[in-house]
């Protein structure tokens, strides 16, 4: 094997065992997930820069699917080429969806644990830290006029107030045409390179003729994956919106529906691995429940995942474009208005329940920005505040 190879092997192995760690220790939900690989691959690591992490971002809320996972999937990509994208979603989706398939199983044993529910509790206090630990980041790389500093603010305040789902899909889409139009500092914005993707179109072709196929397919495990499918490709706006759609597509009772959406809050991972409980709880009798749920959570996850590939091929092609420039520097702005809209809700309004918490988030934040200790000291330290604060 050539040095070539193993170098390759190698980064493979590294994208891996990264996401892997993270996919055990990532609660909080999608928003805190971005926070976590903000910190993590931009910050630490530096396999990619800041500027490269947005587009990232801002193309996950465009397009429909899992965002937090697509932005791992294309960090993968960026890394090791497709098999470094795979490995990415494997690891960071293994152990939720492991956890998941069990809490299926064993149905309620898991609710009601004084030391479980500290735990996630802390940890979801952790992901207040970490998330606006990365809304000062990048408000420091894109909001560095006052005009992107108003795109920021006016997006967070849309996103948090708007009676509607699709907030953050329409504040993008406002902010790219405020791009456009106003050609804000098209002269200077500079658009990073994002790798090249091969067969983009094919990718997009993929994913469109699953999608017109599932509509032919019916019953048994063909028809779960049909059913899955659609809902995944249908889900804009982030994990939590994925409830309805699963509701919409998927013949699920409503307590199994509430159990996987608050079983899917409570473990690490992507929320999207809610359709790992639903396909384990519909699995019919004798059949392997492994298999079943594996289905039900590649069906969900394949149409985003195939859409990220292709969306990042045309998004590279258009940066030679004056207007393209000036509407990235939007769309840059409004994705920190949109991390700053989920830092106060859902991830502060589901976790700040008490003065404690506040004060707890507060001393993290100071030690996280003035220290910069390693994400899993972070994690270790606030998983023993909760195991402290349930005795």
């Amino acid at each position: 094997m050539t040095d070539k190879n193993l170098s390759y092997l190698k980064r493979i192995s590294e994208v891996f065992f990264s996401f892997l760690l993270l996919g055990f220790t990532s609660f909080g939900g999608p928003a805190a997930h971005l926070g976590y690989f903000n910190q993590t691959f931009i910050k630490r690591k530096q396999w990619a820069s800041e500027a490269q992490y947005a587009q990232w971002i801002a193309l996950s809320q465009i397009i429909p699917g899992p965002g937090s996972s697509q932005v791992g999937f294309a960090l993968g990509y960026h890394r090791a080429g497709l098999l470094g994208a795979i490995a990415a979603f494997v690891a960071f989706t293994l152990p939720s969806f492991i956890v998941m398939v069990l809490l299926a199983q064993f149905d309620h044993h898991w609710q009601g644990n004084i030391w479980f529910d500290a735990v996630v509790h802390a940890l979801k206090l952790l992901a207040v830290v970490v998330v606006a630990d990365a809304c000062v980041s990048m408000w420091r790389s894109f909001c560095q006029s006052k005009t992107m500093a108003g795109v920021a603010v006016f997006s967070a305040a849309f996103v948090i107030w708007s009676p509607f789902g699709f907030a953050s899909l329409a504040v993008l889409l406002i902010a790219l045409c405020f791009g456009v139009i106003t050609r804000h500092s098209a002269g200077t914005t500079v658009t990073e390179s994002l790798p090249k993707v091969r067969c983009a179109w094919a990718f997009f072709g993929i994913a469109m003729v699953v999608f017109l196929l599932s509509f032919l397919l019916a019953g048994g495990m063909a028809g779960l994956f049909a059913d899955f499918y659609r809902a995944g490709a249908l889900v804009f706006g982030g994990g939590h919106v994925v409830l309805p759609m699963l509701a919409t597509f998927v013949p699920a009772s409503e307590s199994d529906l509430l159990l996987g959406y608050a079983a899917a809050q409570a473990v690490p991972g992507p929320m999207f691995t809610m359709a790992s409980f639903l396909g384990a709880s519909a699995t019919p009798a004798g059949a392997n429940v492994w298999l079943w749920a594996g289905m039900a959570t590649l069906a969900v996850f394949l149409s985003g995942l195939l859409l990220m590939l292709s969306a990042q091929g045309a998004w590279q092609g258009l940066s030679r474009h004056v207007q393209f420039r000036s509407a990235v520097a939007s769309l840059n702005a409004a994705v920190v208005g949109i991390l700053l809209a989920a830092l106060y809700h859902p991830i502060g309004t589901s976790s700040l329940l008490s003065v404690w918490d506040i004060a707890i988030v507060g001393l993290g934040f100071i030690w996280l920005i003035s220290k910069r200790p390693s994400i899993f000291v972070l994690i270790l330290m606030f998983v023993l505040v909760g195991l402290a604060r349930s005795l």
